[in-house]
């Protein structure tokens, strides 16, 4: 399996939430900057730009605090086994 593949199925989970995420962003952002400029063509331009960034901030983000809970719950399991001497 190539390397992209191995990493999109060990986080196919946030890969979907990511994407989930990233269309209702660009559908949001497009009504908004609509809203603003009435420029159908300035606000798609607008709204595909900056969720793009997002949405690659967003999976980093995510996978950061996957990192933060796993060593949290790692710490308490550490801590609650009894030493045996």
């Amino acid at each position: 399996m190539s390397r992209l593949r191995h990493i999109a199925h060990d986080n196919l989970p946030t890969l979907m939430k990511t994407a989930t995420y990233y269309v209702i962003h660009v559908c949001v952002a497009a009504i908004v900057a609509y809203l603003v400029t009435g420029n159908l063509w300035a606000s798609l331009t607008l709204s595909l730009l900056e969720p793009s960034v997002q949405a690659v901030a967003f999976f980093f983000h995510e996978k950061a605090w996957a990192r933060v809970l796993a060593r949290r719950a790692q710490a308490r399991m550490s801590s609650s086994v009894p030493v045996v001497a």
